[in-house]
This record gives structure tokens, sequence and C-alpha cells, in this order.
């Protein structure tokens, strides 16, 4: 099965070359020209590499990625300017997965393509605690094979809890992954956001998944009887 990638480039002439190169190549395209559509189509769990260019019209290419990182894993690799070092610095820090600058050789692009997407093959598509089973490829959430449907917000948590299972996150830790620095409003969000999780999870299938270790955060663990 061929990979999917999203080009989100606002030079149509551009995108359009990118598209044309990587069908070639066998992979599956889509492209999107301004940064609110790429990360909306970015967020929806179609593609499995996002190629996305930092100076964008609507939202920056800095910004997108950065919204992506709080709800996605999907690698990125980031199309930046030849001296940009700063954006090359801070796009890895965001949490891109690599990056080719501009005007770029289309062997080097392609090499970088396949060299992301095999790391991404190494890493897991489904994360498992008991029963429970988060599965990144449908966005799913499911315990012993019934759904568990989640919010967003809900399915961001859980995604980190399990990705770290048995490592205790703190709450400023979740805090900041899943709703960010920037974030203004209630600090007990976190604590909310937990207790709907074990109400349609331990509570509903009497487990006991979701851990709290009181002056720390929360873990999550194997699941066993919850008495």
């Amino acid at each position: 099965m061929s990979a999917n990638i999203l080009i989100v480039e606002d030079k149509k002439k551009i995108a359009r070359f990118l598209e044309m190169e990587l069908t070639h190549e066998g992979y599956e395209v889509g492209k999107a020209f301004d940064g609110i559509r790429g990360l909306e189509m970015a967020e929806s769990g179609d593609y499995d590499l996002v190629l996305l260019d930092i100076l964008l019209p609507g939202m920056s290419g800095m910004e997108v990625l950065r919204r992506l990182r709080r709800c996605s894993e999907t690698p990125v690799i980031l199309l930046t300017a030849k001296d940009a070092v700063n954006d090359k610095v801070s796009g890895l820090d965001a949490g891109a997965d690599d990056y080719i600058t501009k005007p770029f050789v289309t062997e080097e692009l392609l090499a970088r393509v396949r060299a992301v997407l095999r790391k991404e093959k190494s890493h897991p598509k489904m994360f498992r605690a008991g029963g429970l089973r988060l599965d990144l490829q449908s966005h799913s959430v499911t315990y012993d094979n019934e759904p568990v449907d989640l919010t967003k917000r809900e399915y961001d948590l859980l995604y980190m809890l399990m990705q770290n299972k048995g490592i205790v996150l703190s709450r400023e830790t979740l805090l900041t992954k899943i709703w960010g620095y920037d974030y203004v409003g209630e600090t007990n969000v976190v604590d909310v956001v937990i207790r709907h999780l074990r109400s349609k999870i331990d509570e509903m299938y009497a487990v006991k998944l979701i851990s709290t270790i009181r002056g720390v955060g929360y873990v999550i663990k194997n699941d066993k009887p919850n008495s």
C-alpha cells in the first residue's frame, strides 16, 4: 500500500511539481494552499507524511506544526528558505521530523521522504493497555472490541497516557502538550478530562487503568479489577 502524502504549499506551481514527482514515485497526494486548510487536512489522520511550507497565508507553517503536534505524530518535513536557520531549529524543536531548503534537488527530497517514511514504519500504530486499544490509523478507541466514544480532548489525553504507558505524566506536561503553551483557562481542565475518561473506561468496564499519583500526576497501566 502506497503512502499518502499531504503537500501544504501556497505556490501552486511548486505544489503541482511536487505532486507530479511524488505521484510518479507511486505515492497518493493531497494538496492544500493555505495553513488553515492544511491543518484541517493534516488533522484528519488520512496522511502518512506532510510536506509543509513555512510561509503560508492564513496560518504560518510553524503554527500549523505546533497545533498538529497537540493531537498527532504524523511525520512532517518542513520546506524552508535556504538561509532560514532559525526556522529550521524552531521547526525541529516544535516536532518536525526533517527539513529541506528551497530550491531543492528532487532526488534529495524524495530520499528524505523515503527516510522519514521508513522511520515511521518502525513506530507503533496501535497502543494497548489490557483490553483497551487506541488505533492511530483509524483514530479509534475500543475496549474488548467495543467502541469507546471520546471527544477530541479525551482522545488526545488518552493517547498521551498510552504512548507513555507506565510513566507518570504531570498535569503541567499534559496541559502543555495537549492545550499548548499559550492556554488560558481553567487550571483543572486536565482533572476534568481525566474524570470523563474514567467514567467512559474504568467505571464502564470495571477496571482500573488510569491511576492518580498524588502530588505528581497521572499514569496508565495494564488493567486490573476495580475494587
